[in-house]
């Protein structure tokens, strides 16, 4: 048997045809066996409206994200995952490499996806939905499945699954082509990593366009059979309503969302008890929130590393690996191999060969079967990714004398103030730990004198910030030396912008609050 998604879901429809597979907040459910049949139907439809080109898709989490998902695969032709929170300038923009002849849209997304079809020169659209769109040549989406062959679809060789896109803060996101192998092993090592299960029930919340989502997340429960509570936009209170109404035993949250559910879950007291796990990741992951989300959600919290060009998730922490390292993001997951190197000067290519020794900081490189060939039509940002075999992730960490990782912080945010080098992730880190403080972020703040100085914009809900009492605090902690201290404060009225999937924007946030550069 191939190592591939679409053998997968066949074999999981043999063996559990008749099990729950997606439950939606609303009640509605299919079947294994209803959803092997609508997502043959779809497959076949686009075969014969758009043969050879690639599906994209502007769904929030839903049935239709899935089936097209699955669809996709068993026609062998790439889903391309288009992230629902961008304007359609950019989706247009970003669907420029992927050779995309079909747009498939729900009402979430109707005016979006309108917008783009006036931008894109599509073959077909598709709209999943309730609403009257008034646009020729948009085919319902019902009535196309309830039109199409059941019959099995010949996949092509090539056996893509689909086009995600990077979190970049800063750029476009860059388009990444996966083939139905690579996410397979993702997929599998997360079925071992956390011992899913036929019977357990998976909330999903994140975003499924993501790649933590979509291999981390949906494609691993798919794979054992299991039940999918989906989640259509993330909302504290709801998500802890569908875990107590339908059982579920497990969720994937990142870190502004596990604070979110356990603030809610303080005030409101959930019957929660069977939830058993929470994977988490996307961000740095505080000891205070590994905390904060054993007393209110589970103990059975995995911290967990991962980025889209990487394929499966590089590393894993089990809960207990928490109680000795703390903050630890594990160590490699199965298929992975990891190493920390010095980390190179921009522009320049980190040596594979020169890993750091324990307690020093270096950049993370890694390889596995799943990670990705490049960027579409990117040639030159690809080459800077692969470093002879290697996959630089541009996240820089420390590696204990156990072999457990911390992240440290990225290597294009560091700042070198007076020849020192600061990773802003370290400096929010202690930041944070201060009562008064619920976010931090820090940003280098161009400096005649040290090239750059460190610059701090802190968030509280409490009335009053005593600026000179947090700088203090900052030079008495026993974890920040001198020179990565803050030396100037802001003080932001609101949170602090992030993506979806809990990264600081940070050049937003230098140029709303220092000016930028």
């Amino acid at each position: 048997m191939n190592q591939n998604l679409r053998d997968a879901f066949e074999r999981t429809v043999r063996c559990h045809s008749s099990t729950t597979a997606i439950v939606t907040e609303d009640g509605q459910s299919q079947t294994y066996g209803e959803l092997d049949d609508r997502t043959t139907r779809l497959a076949n439809a686009l075969a014969e409206r758009a043969p050879g080109r690639r599906l994209a898709t502007l769904a929030v989490n839903g049935p239709t994200a899935i089936e097209a998902m699955l669809a996709s695969q068993k026609r062998g032709v790439g889903n391309v995952q288009l992230p629902f929170r961008e304007s359609p300038g950019a989706l247009a923009s970003m669907l420029e490499p992927t050779d995309a002849g079909v747009l498939l849209f729900d009402d979430a997304n109707a005016e979006t996806a309108l917008s783009v079809l006036d931008r894109v020169p599509f073959e077909r659209a598709i709209h999943a939905g309730e609403k009257s769109i008034e646009r020729d040549g948009v085919l319902d989406y019902d009535v196309l499945l309830s039109d199409a062959s059941t019959e099995p679809v010949e996949p092509q060789p090539e056996g893509e699954h689909g086009v995600f896109y990077t979190s970049g803060t800063t750029s476009t996101p860059k388009a990444v082509l996966f083939d139905q192998e690579q996410l397979w092993y993702g997929s599998t090592q997360v079925v071992m990593e956390m011992g899913i299960e036929q019977t357990d029930t998976a909330l999903v919340t994140t975003p499924w366009y993501h790649m933590v989502t979509s291999d981390a997340w949906i494609l691993p429960h798919i794979q054992a059979g299991a039940a999918m509570v989906v989640q259509s936009d993330f909302d504290p209170d709801e998500a802890l309503q569908l875990i107590e109404e339908h059982d579920v035993t497990g969720m994937l949250a990142v870190p502004t969302q596990l604070h979110a559910l356990a603030d809610t879950q303080a005030d409101a007291g959930y019957d929660i008890e069977t939830l058993s796990y929470i994977r988490t990741g996307g961000s740095i992951v505080t000891d205070g929130l590994i905390e904060k989300a054993a007393e209110y959600l589970t103990e059975g919290v995995y911290n967990t590393y991962g980025l889209t060009e990487g394929g499966p998730n590089l590393t894993f922490a089990h809960p207990s690996a928490q109680e000795d390292h703390p903050g630890t993001i594990g160590t490699e997951s199965f298929t992975c191999e990891l190493r920390v190197v010095e980390a190179a000067e921009p522009g320049e290519d980190p040596d594979p060969t020169a890993t750091v020794d324990p307690g020093e900081t270096g950049e993370i490189l890694m390889r596995n079967p799943g990670m990705c060939d490049g960027y579409l039509d990117r040639p030159e940002e690809t080459d800077r990714l692969l470093v002879d075999g290697w996959l630089r992730t541009g996240d820089c960490a420390t590696v204990d004398e156990d072999g457990y990782l911390y992240i440290v912080g990225r290597v294009d945010n560091m700042i070198v103030s007076g020849g020192e080098n600061v990773y802003p992730e370290d400096v929010e880190g202690v930041v944070e730990t201060h009562d008064s403080i619920d976010e931090a972020v820090v940003v280098g703040v161009e400096d005649e004198r040290w090239g750059h100085r460190v610059g701090c914009v802190i968030y509280t809900e409490s009335a009053d910030v005593d600026v000179d009492d947090l700088d203090q605090f900052c030079k008495d902690h026993d974890r920040l030396a001198n020179f990565k201290r803050p030396r100037e404060y802001a003080v932001a009225t609101e949170p602090l912008p992030r993506t979806d999937t809990g990264t600081v924007e940070r050049e937003t946030v230098s140029t709303e609050f220092f000016g930028g550069e």
